[in-house]
Parts: C-alpha cells; structure tokens; sequence
C-alpha cells in the first residue's frame, strides 16, 4: 500500500468514527467527518471533494441544530415548564461531571442519559402548581421522559445523517483513495 492509500484509509475510519460519535453524546462526529473531507481535499484536491465536503458541512450544521432542539422537542411535547427544562440542563451539566449522588457508576455517559432527567423531574417539582403530590410527581416524570426521549431521537437521528455523510464521503472519494480511474 502507498502512503497516499494508508492516509485514504485513515480518512475512512475517521468518518467512521464520526458516525459513531454522532450517537455517543459529547464526540464530535459530524466534525470528525467533515476533518476527514478537509484531509481529502488537502491530499487529492478541493475540487475532487466538492461534494463531500458540502455534504458534511450542511450535516454538520444540521447535527448541531439537532442537539440543542431535541431536548427542548421532547420537553415540549410532554408539557415540560421551563422549570423542567433549566433542571434538565443543571442535571446534564451534574451528569457529566459525575456529580450526581445516586450515580457514582457508569461515568459521563449514563450522567448524560440520566442526568437531564433527574434535573427536569426537579425542576418540575419545583415548579409552583397547586396541585396534589401525586399529581405533581405524575407531571414531573412524564417532563422527565419527553427530555431524554427527544434526546435519544435526536441521537438517532444525527446518526443517520452522519452515516449519509461517510456513505456520501466514501463513494465520492473511493477512486482517489485505491487510485481507480
């Protein structure tokens, strides 16, 4: 093999990592493939990349925009306060740093999951409603669930559309990489 196909190679595993990224909460993917379309374009040309790298860029954008709306999505379908919806972002913050009491096992990646839910379940508690305990929890849980549910969607989602990119970014770039054509 050529250094120029062990740097292709690279390239390819790199974006595949990115789709693996985009479904583990706090890996760059998307990023990771958009550097792979930035490597291939400074090894084989920018204009052998075009399409790659508009791809990855525009599912870059898109990633991110994902991230930060799905939470909010699923708090809102649930019927989240604001209140839900501030604790969920403290619980994510304590989640990852490992900061929260009931979970001293599993490190950032189950504080990710759980976190967000505890702090909207909170918030919701907090929340002033006159209405029975019961009641209250009821709506907290079900706060607790939409957050981490439109999370979780939003994951599968960004993971689809990385996995577009490395399919779009393998396909258009495979002949420069093995030297066909």
């Amino acid at each position: 093999m050529t250094t120029t196909t062990l740097i292709y190679v690279a390239l390819l595993l790199t974006t595949l990592v990115g789709v693996v990224g985009s479904v583990v909460p706090v890996m760059p993917g998307p990023l990771l493939i958009l550097a792979a379309s930035i490597g291939a374009g400074l090894l084989y040309q920018w204009d052998n990349v075009t399409i790659t790298l508009i791809v990855s860029s525009v599912v870059l954008v898109m990633c991110f925009a994902i991230e930060q709306l799905s939470g909010i999505w699923g708090a809102q379908k649930a019927g989240a306060s604001h209140w839900g919806q501030i604790g969920s972002i403290f619980g994510l913050f304590l989640g990852f740093f490992g900061l929260l009491p009931a979970l001293p096992v599993g490190g950032p990646l189950v504080g990710l999951f759980f976190g967000p839910f505890i702090g909207a379940v909170i918030g919701e508690l907090l929340y002033p409603r006159q209405l029975p305990l019961t009641d209250r929890v009821r709506i907290s849980v079900k706060a607790g669930v939409g957050i981490v549910l439109g999370s979780v969607i939003g994951l599968i989602i960004q993971g689809l559309l990385s996995l577009f990119a490395a399919i779009v970014f393998a396909t258009t770039t495979w002949h420069l990489g093995f030297g066909i054509g």
